[in-house]
């Protein structure tokens, strides 16, 4: 598999030394430079930095939609950022169920958008499809590798997350809270049982192990991103088990699972974005940076770096992936988690992708 990793460095990280910050775009700079003659005489040149290309993007939301203040959330702020820092002309549309996929990605490309996003695995397939129609169309899409798409497209970019190293910082450090305070179980809640649900929760179930070898782990999936209802019922039975961390990994289902562990008085973790706005009981969030890749890919596309048929992969170590801001209840534990970080993007720390049965 061909991949290649973004070597863009992001440019604030947070409280815990992992939460990310996007990133300053498209600034522009003078260069003056000025040279004497005998008579005195002075010269100055000023070179400005070309103006980016003028492209349009398009964004194709999963059925989770803008307001799962998370995933595809992400992507929109990433498509957002690039108007107004790139000068892009953007637009989103909206997809309601799996068969608006292959709908909405062809009306972008019938509208010469010179490059359409795709927002998660769920797309894959129809990407796959509309990129073959459209060969002169620059496609992305996030959490899918693009070299095992069927078609073998040359004309699309897959936008990948090491998602483990982002939920075994999470689970690392609700070990070392459950450690320190009597407790002997936590859990997860995710949406569909896809590849990057599933990384999340290896990680999380790893990291929380390696804390404390006597945690026990519970899992289980609501086999939905958006009906809160479904996840909360999960969470709650969790709960019911011993759970006093919940870890949501389902976009806007998960949310339910969070407000679950917020009626009990118990600790949540949120994914994707940091989700410490939700309250004093967020223990941090396990994040990735989707609105950079969106970003990023953007840039590639104005300077005509774009490669279709590889991806590119974000990291701890090229801090596309981590952990958001860290709760009132895990501050004390932050110099631990910060020094698994820096085992991780040394790469000294081998982590599961895949879930234990």
């Amino acid at each position: 598999m061909r991949a290649r990793s973004t070597r863009r460095t992001l440019a604030a990280i947070g409280l815990s030394g992992l939460l990310i910050a996007a990133a300053g775009c498209g600034s522009s700079s003078n260069a003056n430079s000025s040279s004497s003659s005998s008579s005195g005489a002075t010269t100055t040149a000023a070179a400005a930095a070309p103006a980016k290309k003028a492209i349009k993007v398009g964004l194709v939301t999963d059925i989770g939609g803008l307001n799962d203040r998370s995933f595809n959330s992400l992507a929109n702020q990433g498509l957002e950022q690039s108007k107004s820092q790139l000068g892009i002309t953007g637009r989103v549309l909206t997809s309601k169920s799996n068969a608006d996929y292959i709908p909405n990605l062809s009306t972008l490309a019938q509208q010469k958008y010179d490059l359409v996003i795709g927002v998660g695995f769920l797309m894959a397939d129809a990407v796959d499809t509309v990129a073959k129609k459209f060969p002169n169309t620059k496609f992305a899409i996030i959490d899918v590798d693009a070299t095992g798409l069927k078609g073998k497209p040359t004309n699309v970019e897959g936008l990948l997350f090491k998602e483990q190293e982002s939920g075994y910082l999470a689970g690392y450090l609700a070990g070392l809270y459950a450690k320190g305070n009597n407790v002997t179980t936590i859990s997860s809640v995710g949406g569909q049982k896809i590849p990057p649900v599933d990384h999340y929760i290896a990680g999380y179930e790893a990291g929380a192990k390696a804390a404390d070898p006597s945690i026990k782990t519970l899992h289980a999936y609501s086999q939905d991103f958006v009906d809160q209802a479904k996840c909360k019922e999960i969470a709650l039975n969790q709960i019911a088990q011993g759970s006093k961390v919940v870890f949501q990994v389902a976009g806007q289902c998960g949310l339910g699972a969070l407000d679950a562990a917020k009626g009990k008085n118990l600790q949540g973790i949120g994914v994707d974005a940091d989700q410490a706005y939700l309250g004093s009981y967020i223990l941090t969030s396990a994040i990735k940076k989707v609105d950079q890749s969106v970003i990023d890919t953007v840039k590639q596309v104005q300077d005509d770096k774009y490669t279709g048929g590889a991806n590119t992969t974000f990291s701890v170590a090229n801090q596309g992936a981590g952990i958001g801001k860290i709760g009132a209840a895990g501050t004390k534990y932050q110099a631990q988690v910060d020094a698994v970080a820096k085992k991780i993007a040394a790469g000294s720390i081998t982590i599961p992708d895949t879930v234990a049965k």
